[in-house]
């Protein structure tokens, strides 16, 4: 299998020369001599022996050259012969994907109100962002569907796996696994005592498996990142249930230390364009998070999505994560085929439960007068002088590091 040039630890300056000049994969290069490679991409030859030298280590074992191609065939400046994708080599209809997409599963929240906003859950195929500020509960929703992307069919889910890439420092096991047992009791709760199916997969499921279905990694910096995500398509090869790619976050490296916005540009559009070929060919989830930052303008300042206007277009879904009046909200920024709206919910101390009793990211009443009737329910059957941290939402302590 071919591998690209980007998953390796090379300079952007020196992974742009290679893209400009039609170099893409290591097959490229790897039998090029320093003087070749310096006089091909525009380097000193000591850069293209240190380059080489790299490339060859990595790789562990010369690959043997590329054919020649014929005189009369078409070919780019590089003389490669331009190759169409697996994906396009085959048309399809404007029918047949409104089929599949209309047949495609989604991932649940959990969430009952989040869910019907989404259309039934987070669509897989397509990348789905969501910004908000610290403590709003994006890590929360991540970690929830790492867990929840793992929901036997016969429970209604989609029976993946899930890639959890880190670049925070901020995903905990703990949490994985109340969540991961919350999962599993639900699943025994709701079981159908007729259904063999169901009976035969619950018997093999627990936490431990639920927990091995959640593949981990950590980038320190940009470089890592972009090298893990050109990786992806061989990772994925490797474990062919994963249904769900989160990146917890996508800004933290490209908010600092970077001098030259028009390359951090260049970088961005470059995973973006990766991460939608691999939702799109791997039929899986992409969920990012975005953190916010402060836009200064004529008008009062406000908080914005990180990473600019530019980035914007790269999600096809927008959820905005905010707190009012010691609520959170969750507003659908961008859609394809849904209208903007803004749902409530709230994030407890648990995962699962029903919508008055709900546990871990929930949804909450719409209405005023709704809230008030169900908050005045639980006033009564709560114990003088208690405190649950739900009877009242202007009481509600801020999140702790276990609901981020």
């Amino acid at each position: 299998m071919q591998r690209d040039l980007a998953s390796f630890p090379l300079p952007p300056a020196i992974r742009f020369k290679f893209k400009d000049n039609g170099f893409s994969v290591v097959e490229d290069v790897i039998e090029m001599k320093p003087s070749e490679l310096s006089r091909e991409i525009g380097i000193s030859k000591e850069e293209s022996l240190e380059i080489l030298k790299m490339l060859r280590e990595a790789t562990s074992s010369l690959l043997p050259c590329q054919p020649k191609l014929p005189s009369n065939t078409a070919s780019t400046s590089s003389g490669r012969q331009p190759q169409l994708s697996e994906s396009n080599k085959r048309t399809v209809t404007a029918l047949e994907m409104l089929r599949d997409e209309k047949s495609s599963p989604a991932i649940v929240t959990f969430c009952e109100d989040l869910d019907e906003m989404l259309g039934g859950g987070v669509p897989l195929c397509k990348i789905t962002e969501l910004c908000g500020a610290p403590g709003v509960g994006k890590t929360q929703t991540c970690i929830q569907l790492a867990v929840d992307v793992q929901i036997p069919q016969c429970f209604g889910g989609v029976d993946g796996e899930a890639i959890y890439i880190d670049t925070e420092g901020s995903f905990l096991p703990q949490r994985a696994a109340d969540m991961a047992l919350a999962m599993v009791e639900h699943c025994r709760q709701i079981v159908d005592t007729n259904d063999t199916e169901q009976q035969t997969v619950l018997a093999d499921f627990s936490v431990e498996k639920l927990l091995s279905g959640i593949h981990f990694f950590r980038c320190h910096d940009y470089t890592e990142l972009l090298a893990l995500v050109n990786l992806l398509p061989e990772i994925l090869e490797k474990h062919k249930k994963v249904k769900l790619v989160v990146i917890d976050s996508i800004a933290f490296h490209f908010r600092h230390d970077f001098d030259d916005l028009s390359l951090r540009t260049r970088l961005l559009n470059g995973l973006a364009q990766s991460l939608i070929k691999i939702a799109s060919e791997h039929r899986l989830a992409v969920v990012l998070t975005n953190q916010m930052t402060t836009h200064v303008g004529d008008g009062p300042s406000h908080l914005i999505p990180a990473l600019g206007e530019s980035w914007g277009h790269a999600c096809t879904v927008r959820l905005v994560l905010f707190w009012k009046d010691s609520q959170r909200y969750a507003n659908l920024y961008k859609s394809p085929n849904k209208q903007e709206m803004t749902v409530p919910y709230q994030i407890t101390d648990f995962v699962f439960s029903d919508r008055l009793q709900m546990d871990g990211l929930r949804s909450v009443p719409r209405s005023e007068d709704e809230l008030q009737s169900r908050l005045s329910l639980r006033c009564k059957d709560a114990p003088a002088g208690h405190d649950d941290g739900h009877s009242n939402p202007s009481k509600r302590p801020r999140p702790n590091e276990n609901q981020r």
